[in-house]
């Protein structure tokens, strides 16, 4: 009888236990805000932290509470960003997608000034002496950005500079804020060229760190015809709402050090379309289009695809092709 007596008291205990818990739940239960679930649910749930919050949640509260743009979240799609917009009443805009470039092209042109024997970390060979590459702006290439990846868009090449899959790559910047030397930058995906260095010496200077080094000798600047492109502290700047993809700034640049992201393109236009009103030659800066008034013009290799006589046709007689398969 004890046994059983015992037994049921510890099961009593239990059961009033147990209703004072479920009880407590409730009572003391903190209310989740139905919109920070609603927008959390369509958050990507990398945690990447790239929107510079604690991770999706952080940043579900943040959109919730109105302290975060909806453009913060690289990752996210634009559908999920249309329906995360639905629930905050607000509008989604046109984001356009980004990726992250490296801004370097040392490879092997890039020496090594001391053999560094250290942790595979590229902050703690920088807390050495700076790093031990010759070039104080060269990717130091042990793969810390690769490490803090959370989409494996970043892998090392034998080449020892860090290379970016632009598919994989959602443009977040956790890779930007883990290099030590600054040599990533995030920009838009769509982008038709950029310069690939950070060295802003010049001339002999940076002779002797790299062999593929930016002289800031301003030719690209130079050259463009439509004044897209600057130099701001001996580094050239593209204002890529002047720029016409015509690439003469890389093929200028006497240390190829921009790099051109797309195939070369061509204008051709349509003899049953065009009337040669003679405006496409007019408009041209190349002198690339040729043609008497009222006959049929024609295009020759000088074309640069900048698409000024695109914009003047009036008959949509001009099309674009490309030249070459790949870059």
């Amino acid at each position: 009888m004890e046994i059983i007596w015992s037994i049921l008291a510890i099961g009593g205990l239990g059961a009033a236990f147990g209703i004072l818990l479920s009880v407590a739940s409730k009572k003391l239960a903190v209310k989740k805000d139905e919109k920070v679930v609603a927008v959390r649910e369509n958050l990507p749930g990398a945690n990447c932290g790239g929107c510079g919050f604690p991770g999706c949640d952080g940043f579900a509260e943040a959109l919730a509470a109105g302290n975060a743009p909806l453009g913060g979240c690289a990752v996210m799609g634009h559908a999920a960003k249309k329906k995360v917009a639905e629930i905050l009443g607000v509008e989604a805009g046109e984001a356009k997608p980004k990726a992250a470039r490296i801004m370097c092209l040392g490879k092997n042109g890039c020496k090594d000034k001391f053999v560094y024997e250290g942790a595979e970390d590229c902050r703690a060979a920088v807390a050495l002496a700076g790093g031990f590459r010759n070039c104080e702006f060269s990717c130091i290439g042990l793969g810390t950005c690769a490490k803090v990846c959370k989409f494996g868009a970043i892998t090392m090449g034998d080449h020892g500079i860090a290379d970016i899959d632009l598919m994989k790559c959602t443009g977040c910047g956790t890779c930007v804020k883990a290099c030590p030397k600054n040599t990533i930058e995030v920009m838009d995906l769509d982008i038709d060229i950029y310069p690939a260095c950070r060295n802003s010496h010049r001339g002999i200077k940076v002779k002797e760190v790299c062999e593929v080094g930016c002289l800031s000798c301003g030719i690209c600047a130079k050259s463009c015809p439509f004044d897209a492109i600057t130099m701001v502290e001996g580094l050239p700047r593209v204002d890529y709402s002047k720029c016409r993809e015509c690439h003469i700034c890389v093929d200028k640049c006497p240390r190829n050090t921009i790099i051109r992201t797309k195939p070369i393109k061509r204008a051709r236009i349509l003899a049953d379309k065009c009337i040669g009103c003679h405006l496409c030659a007019k408009a041209c800066p190349f002198g690339a289009i040729e043609g008497e008034i009222k006959q049929t013009h024609i295009i020759h290799d000088d074309c640069r695809g900048c698409g000024m006589c695109f914009e003047k046709c009036k008959k949509g007689a001009i099309v674009f092709e490309e030249v070459e398969d790949s870059i």
